[in-house]
């Protein structure tokens, strides 16, 4: 094992500290981290991120379970119309991004630049919501028509499915205000939608890529030791305050990648 996996598989335990600790975040640090630190091309990072994500979500939302803070019926509403999205996406709309995006003069924007100036994007509005700490407001009790749900689950499965993260902070404020669901319930939920979505999508990369399991299973081991040790951690650690300061390391991993493509 040489210096450079050593530093993946270390990478691996902060992801799932950072998903243990603030519920989220985790495809945040995987692509970058793959892609910068260990060579991968985006679309194969973005692949191997939905693996990483879903699996340790579902350890997340075994751990919300316990503590009664899914809704299973909601995250599934929502789960179907994501699903559909995120596979299509990875199956057949990633794949066919051409490989040249456009060019002006001596610039060419490549696919893989594209997917991560998108995944940068994504990542400052990530961070916003991280940011702020506004009090949960009060919602009308009446939830919205199912079709309203099966076209937002449509629109955030496939920005979720092109930059290969789990959407937990685009699933969270969508069931607070459209399903009229609690925050702290909402984050529960949330992570079943990230589990179904991530894995479906995975699922769809199966069939176009070659996948190194033997990497790929032994940092998705240690994501989910890490997902354990920071879900024992968030007892201690104000994860409030812990998810303010990682919303602006969030925004400085976006313009470092922003700069790195585009430089």
């Amino acid at each position: 094992m040489d210096s450079t996996q050593i530093i993946g598989y270390v990478g691996a335990l902060i992801v799932g500290l950072v998903l243990g600790l603030i519920g989220g975040g985790g495809s945040i640090l995987t692509v970058p981290l793959l892609v910068y630190l260990l060579g991968y091309n985006p679309v194969v990072a973005t692949a191997y991120s939905l693996f990483v994500v879903g699996t340790t979500s579902m350890v997340g939302t075994y751990q919300k379970f316990k503590k009664g803070l899914v809704d299973f019926k909601t995250g599934l509403a929502f789960s179907f119309p994501s699903f559909l999205a995120v596979y299509l996406s990875r199956r057949f709309l990633v794949p066919g991004i051409p490989e040249t995006l456009f060019s002006v003069g001596d610039f060419h924007l490549s696919k893989g630049m594209g997917i991560m100036v998108f995944f940068a994007i994504i990542m400052f509005l990530a961070s916003i919501s991280m940011i702020k700490n506004g009090k949960e407001k009060q919602i009308d009790p009446e939830p919205q028509p199912y079709y309203k749900t099966f076209l937002q689950g449509l629109t955030i499965g496939t920005i979720t499915g092109i930059i290969g993260a789990g959407g937990g902070f685009l699933y969270v404020p969508a069931l607070v205000i459209w399903a009229k669901i609690p925050m702290k319930k909402a984050v529960g939920t949330s992570l079943i939608i990230v589990t179904i979505n991530s894995l479906i999508g995975f699922l769809g990369d199966v069939q176009t890529l070659d996948i190194d399991w033997t990497f790929l299973l032994t940092f998705t081991v240690i994501s989910i030791l890490g997902i354990l040790i920071g879900g024992g951690l968030s007892k201690y650690i104000s994860g409030k305050k812990l998810k303010k300061s990682f919303g602006f390391f969030v925004i400085i991993m976006a313009v470092y990648i922003i700069f790195k493509e585009l430089k």
